[in-house]
């Protein structure tokens, strides 16, 4: 599964918009299991890297300075170029800023692993970069809407997505390398819990897509608009990203991260967000997972285009 995780994904939405498509009222029911496969997602990916390195990780600043800039300046800056070619849809909007201003901290890890970037300092940045989100994404809103819109989201979602889908798994990570270190059934565990990681990324976003299709109703030309939005965002962020990485003169690994980083979108996270919008406003968790099925099979061309565009150095 792991050497075929990209098509394992691709047939987990497939499958997941065919449900949806089928059986339209099992749609909130579904809503309810996104946070908890989420958080055990978030729980696998962080069990995968030893605490000591990822505090060893943490001290990589000028890692983490380039990643700040490219999703807190030079993001907000690429969103407001394709913002004009939104839909007028309110709903359609919020949606889109939702997503792209809000930086991944889930799949990013793996497919950055994949082209060969540094997954390990993509790992430790996920807090600050969360905690960041939280923050920012208020200020983003209301600046690009306006003070009526500025308000939907609310600080409450954004602390309970952080505690729950980061602090809880992050601690739970740690008490399991821990627990694996003294005894071997700790180690037993961690080891079928890693390799839980792709059928739980496959189950995400399965049940993202099946309770999100129902919703489309007659706001499919718009959804559909966003599509080429998505595409040219990940077309400009490849070139942006690794503008950032030289400007902080990032090493090929790493400046593949910072690609990846800046062109990966936080879908899965922001759209229990999306969910808690008014009822006029529903249409906005179909805009986010949109975003998710165009950013996958971007995925697919970034694994092989992005070593080409940072060669390894000699």
């Amino acid at each position: 599964m792991e050497r075929h995780q990209v098509a394992v994904y691709l047939g987990a939405m497939a499958a997941g918009a065919a449900v949806g498509l089928a059986a339209p009222s099992a749609g909130p029911a579904l809503e309810h299991a996104i946070n908890p496969v989420l958080a055990a997602l978030l729980y696998v990916t962080f069990l995968q890297v030893p605490a000591a390195e990822l505090l060893r990780s943490l001290r990589a600043g000028r890692f983490l300075a380039a990643a700040l800039v490219v999703n807190f300046a030079v993001v907000p800056a690429v969103v407001a170029g394709l913002y004009t070619f939104l839909p007028d849809d309110q709903a359609v909007r919020i949606g889109v800023l939702l997503v792209l201003l809000a930086p991944c901290v889930d799949y990013v890890i793996v497919f950055s692993g994949l082209a060969g970037g540094s997954s390990q300092r993509l790992l430790a940045a996920t807090p600050l970069l969360l905690l960041a989100q939280m923050l920012l994404l208020p200020v983003f809103l209301w600046l690009f809407m306006g003070p009526d819109l500025g308000d939907v989201v609310e600080v409450g979602p954004f602390l309970e997505a952080f505690v729950f889908l980061i602090v809880i798994p992050l601690a739970l990570a740690w008490l399991t390398q821990g627990w694996a270190a003294r005894h071997p059934a700790g180690e037993k565990t961690s080891d079928a819990a890693t390799a839980a990681m792709v059928p739980l990324m496959a189950a995400t976003l399965f049940t993202v897509v099946a309770s999100q299709v129902p919703k489309l109703g007659g706001s499919l030309g718009d959804v559909v608009a966003v599509v080429p939005v998505y595409a040219a965002f990940l077309i400009v962020m490849a070139f942006a990203g690794l503008a950032v990485a030289r400007l902080f003169r990032l090493d090929a690994p790493d400046s593949r991260a910072i690609v990846f980083t800046g062109a990966t979108r936080n879908s899965l996270v922001v759209l229990p967000l999306a969910l808690a919008l008014p009822d006029d406003l529903a249409v906005a968790g179909v805009v986010v997972v949109t975003q998710t099925l165009v950013e996958v099979i971007g995925m697919i061309v970034y694994i092989r285009a992005v070593p080409r565009l940072v060669p390894a150095t000699r």
